[in-house]
């Protein structure tokens, strides 16, 4: 029997939303991110569901070692690179490929004997101010890693966009003008677009596209959900129903007393929190369906519960189910009410929510 906290997750949808990647970029290679175990959604599953991707991209170095293990043998980028030789061998000795964002990193690689060559991605900073090398120390490191006996020819090259999920701000047309035009005449494919950038910018899209969020099936932009981008949600949050008890008006729900039942009130307590991952900042009014019909929080999230008022759902029985986001419910909307974004949402899904794929 399932724990009362799942999360269902249909591998169908990723597939789907990988092909909505490619029409959106037909002319662009795909490194799909899967870091921080795959937004949530599981390292391996989704790299192995994503069989078709060009490559991956991982934020750390032990995640692109997993990746092999496993027995992922497409390209795979380790977007923070490395800061010591014994990182570096790891890089040669498991055919993954660092991102190179500072002079000391170049440093390191002229200096380190590897027993074979590694791929290497050369990262400009267009206005980020995070990783990469400015405008005037590029061309230089490009020509240092050129001749360097440890790097793969040719050379890749990157940026990250700031904020490609406002489509009428101006950085990001500053920062795709500065891109072109620090790496004119370099050779070498690049990499600029993530979900944001594969959307909205088709100026962003080069020889590869780096899909993170989409590929889960949300939308990076905050006025819109997956669905309105042609994208399927990947995982639904599910839980059940585990107590109901009617209260007369004047009742305080849960810690604190924030919620008081304004009329006789049907309360249903379902069993999830933030001990789940379910966001504790989520107000009263926040919606779940149960039985496929919308009801609000009401009182604060806690640990292992949360209390919903189901007067409007006289036909809910404990033991019903109750979908938190996903398929009905789309993770952008519950992120709005809890004031944050769905990244968050999908990545702090705790290990005891256990993972069922369809």
């Amino acid at each position: 029997m399932l724990p009362a906290a799942h999360a269902v997750l249909d591998m169908t949808a990723i597939v789907h939303n990988l092909a909505r990647v490619r029409e959106c970029a037909p002319n662009a290679k795909v490194m799909a991110v899967v870091k921080a175990n795959a937004y949530g959604h599981g390292l391996v599953r989704v790299a192995r569901a994503l069989a078709d991707a060009d490559a991956f991209a991982v934020a750390r170095v032990d995640e692109g070692v997993s990746l092999r293990m496993a027995g992922v043998s497409q390209r795979v980028a380790v977007l923070q690179g490395y800061t010591c030789a014994e990182e570096l061998e790891l890089y040669a000795r498991y055919s993954l490929e660092p991102v190179i964002h500072s002079i000391l990193q170049v440093d390191l690689l002229e200096t380190t004997v590897l027993d074979r060559t590694i791929a290497v991605w050369l990262k400009l900073d267009t206005g980020m101010h995070r990783l990469g090398l400015n405008p005037e120390q590029f061309e230089a490191c490009y020509r240092r890693l050129q001749n360097c006996a440890a790097v793969r020819q040719p050379l890749a090259m990157m940026t990250h966009l700031a904020n490609a999920d406002e489509r009428t701000d101006p950085l990001t047309g500053q920062q795709l003008d500065l891109f072109g035009d620090t790496l004119e005449g370099l050779t070498g494919e690049r990499s600029v677009a993530n979900s944001a950038g594969l959307l909205a910018w088709e100026r962003a899209h080069a020889e590869w596209v780096r899909p993170g969020l989409v590929l889960y099936g949300a939308s990076p932009f905050p006025d819109r959900s997956g669905p309105d981008e042609g994208l399927k949600p990947v995982m639904t949050l599910r839980t059940r129903l585990i107590a109901i008890r009617n209260l007369p008006a004047g009742e305080a729900i849960g810690y604190g007393g924030d919620w008081v039942c304004p009329h006789s009130t049907r309360v249903g307590v379902a069993a999830i929190g933030y001990g789940d991952g379910y966001p504790r900042q989520a107000p009263s009014g926040t919606p779940v369906l149960v039985r496929g019909r919308r009801a609000p929080l009401i009182g604060r999230v806690s640990m292992d519960m949360v209390t919903l008022d189901l007067s409007e759902l006289p036909e809910a029985r404990v033991g019903d189910e109750v979908t938190l986001w996903g398929e009905g419910l789309p993770v952008e909307e519950i992120a709005r009410h809890a004031g944050t974004i769905p990244y968050v949402l999908l990545c702090n899904v705790m290990p005891r929510v256990k993972l069922v794929e369809l």
